[in-house]
């Protein structure tokens, strides 16, 4: 049976992806910070989809924690078929405060360890000849809002680059670009939506569904939703100076 190996497993997307592979059949290995969240995860999915589920406690902020999960990824004798790179949380202080302590821990989390575990479960699959590797982006990698969009513009970036050194090896690598996805993600990063029309929102599962049916044609960029997938095309395509203007306002909306 395929296995998946979640990052951010128990919460939010990466969630909403452990329920949708584990619909399809595969077995799932789910990384997160909290012992008590991942066993209680596990034990969930195992009852309602008749799958195994491994959970590997891991602080993506800890270098040691991060070559422990890499560690995993290339381990022979268990071989993981589809990574899914979704660890993150909301960045909000200011580009100009001093205390960047949270940007580092983002850079950590939503960069280097993606780097990392990318790398190691592109060695692992490439010497297979086949798998997945999908990393969450945001459709605010395509504009200016503090230190998130240029975090997660790094994601998609990356995992075309990625794309591209695992072209023709039978390694996939898709960055999926979602917009706003019901999750506790919002209420967890402080970020203000009580003004956001109910229509913007899309559900996390049919989200995750149709990110995967993405990675199965091999899609490197995928916006899951007609409406973001619009949006994605504006933002890719209008004057820089108006996607600033944008950015702006949606600054100033959530001040």
């Amino acid at each position: 049976m395929p296995t998946a190996l979640i990052t951010g497993g128990t919460s939010g997307i990466g969630a909403a992806f452990a329920r949708a592979l584990a619909a399809r059949g595969n077995d799932l290995v789910l990384v997160a910070r909290e012992e008590k969240r991942l066993r209680e995860s596990a034990d969930q999915l195992q009852t309602a989809y008749g799958i195994s589920v491994e959970v590997l406690s891991a602080d993506l902020a800890v270098r040691d924690d991060v070559l422990k999960v890499a560690a995993r990824l290339e381990d022979a004798r268990l071989p993981i078929d589809i990574l899914v790179n979704n660890a993150g949380f909301g960045l909000h202080a200011g580009l100009l405060n001093p205390d960047f302590s949270e940007d580092a821990k983002g850079l950590d989390v939503m960069c280097l360890a993606v780097l990392i575990l990318g790398g190691a479960a592109g060695r692992a699959m490439k010497m297979r000849g086949k798998g997945q590797i999908v990393n969450t982006s945001s459709l605010a990698s395509w504009i200016a809002q503090g230190n998130y969009s240029p975090v997660k513009a790094w994601v998609r970036v990356y995992s075309e680059s990625l794309s591209v050194e695992l072209h023709g090896t039978g390694v996939s690598v898709t960055a999926v670009c979602p917009g706003w996805v019901k999750t506790e993600f919002h209420e967890r990063a402080g970020i203000r939506v009580s003004g956001i029309p109910n229509w913007i929102w899309v559900d996390a599962d049919r989200m995750a569904g149709e990110a995967l049916n993405d990675v199965d044609r091999g899609k490197v960029v995928s916006v899951p939703a007609k409406r973001w997938k619009v949006a994605a095309f504006l933002a890719a395509h209008a004057p820089r100076g108006a996607v600033r203007w944008v950015s702006r306002m949606l600054v100033k909306s959530r001040a």
